[in-house]
């Protein structure tokens, strides 16, 4: 094998890992950008439930507030606002 031969096979195989790690890292940003779409709806999910538990509780507080000033309008004759 003469020494342009070897240097065309050096080409020829530096070539095709540039290749082969090109297409191995845009394959990865192509998934890691999905993955994290998804987390980020997963995530949206979550604060839309949660925001719905939170507003449930603060229908329960305002109620036990109107129960608590009718107590103490009853008992004590104290209008609370």
């Amino acid at each position: 094998m003469t020494e342009p031969q070897a240097w065309t096979l050096i080409g020829v195989f530096a070539a095709g890992l540039f290749g082969m790690i090109t297409l191995m890292s845009t394959m990865f940003v192509r998934i890691i950008k999905t993955e994290i779409g998804s987390v980020r709806s997963e995530i949206g999910s979550l604060r839309s439930e949660i925001h719905s538990e939170f507003r449930g509780v603060h229908q329960r507080i305002d109620r036990l507030d109107s129960d608590v000033n009718a107590l103490m309008k009853h008992t004590f004759g104290i209008q609370r606002d």
